[in-house]
């Protein structure tokens, strides 16, 4: 005769705690622990740099000195370049990129799409406090060059124009992609997100204010925070009725765009 083992039960009755975080028959626990682990997996490459950033480790600062005193020397060959970044680096600076989604937020609230206002402004104001309390920390100083064709206040690590064009980018792609369609329009979308992303990283380092490693963290940092915020609210969605999605397809409310008061 056959036996089936039985599910492991808490002193309650109920399954155990872990059994209902692995057991696809309690879909949100599954889903939430999924989310928790590919958060935290997106964090471990921004810790890592942080650490290495800490421990002033030599090849790192070596391609950080290299890769920036590359770019300063064609800069000051080339004053157009460095008009360009200047502009670019202006417009797309934190505070512009907030405003923009505060005006999204406002827009959404008036859709009647509150819950996704809210994982808006959460993600926006997250990464806001985040990346300035880690320069406190971490406490690196900037680029040292002779001739600078820009100056920045403040310490550098993690960049807050690579974190804020970062968070913005991914707040704007996953609200908008359900109105994008399916053809070029949602081609452009994600191609505008990641110009913006790389871009204004590109031009902290052109204009000799911040090191690589501080771009490339604030680019680490800002995903991190979108994929947690973004992984607590497709769990938020689930546990209230509404279908799975796929955020980087889908977006992470796709029936606002048909029915604005359902998120």
């Amino acid at each position: 005769m056959s036996t089936q083992r039985s599910p492991t039960l808490a002193p309650t009755g109920q399954p155990s705690w872990r059994r209902r975080r692995f057991d696809t028959d309690h879909a949100l626990g599954l889903r939430l622990t999924l989310a928790a682990a590919a958060a935290f997996l997106v964090l471990v490459p921004f810790a890592l740099l942080t650490l290495l950033v800490l421990g002033a480790w030599a090849p790192l600062h070596r391609l950080d000195t290299a890769v920036t005193d590359a770019l300063h020397g064609y800069a000051q060959d080339h004053r157009g370049w460095v008009l360009l970044m200047r502009v670019w680096t202006e417009v797309f600076a934190p505070m512009p990129l907030r405003a923009v989604a505060v005006l999204l937020v406002v827009w959404l609230l008036r859709r009647g799409a509150r819950r996704l206002a809210l994982w808006a402004a959460t993600t926006m104001v997250v990464g806001g406090l985040v990346g300035p309390l880690l320069k406190l920390l971490v406490g690196r100083d900037r680029p040292e060059l002779l001739d600078p064709v820009a100056r920045a206040a403040g310490y550098s690590f993690p960049s807050g124009h690579a974190l804020n064009a970062t968070l913005a980018a991914g707040v704007l792609v996953l609200v908008l992609l359900p109105y994008a369609g399916r053809g070029a329009a949602r081609v452009a979308l994600w191609v505008a997100a990641v110009l913006l992303t790389v871009v204004t990283g590109l031009s902290r380092v052109a204009l000799g204010v911040h090191f690589t490693s501080d771009v490339v963290g604030g680019w680490l940092l800002g995903v991190a925070v979108v994929a947690a915020t973004t992984a607590a609210f497709t769990s938020w969605r689930a546990h209230t009725g509404l279908r799975a999605v796929r955020p980087a397809r889908d977006g992470v409310a796709p029936e606002v765009e048909r029915h604005p008061g359902a998120a």
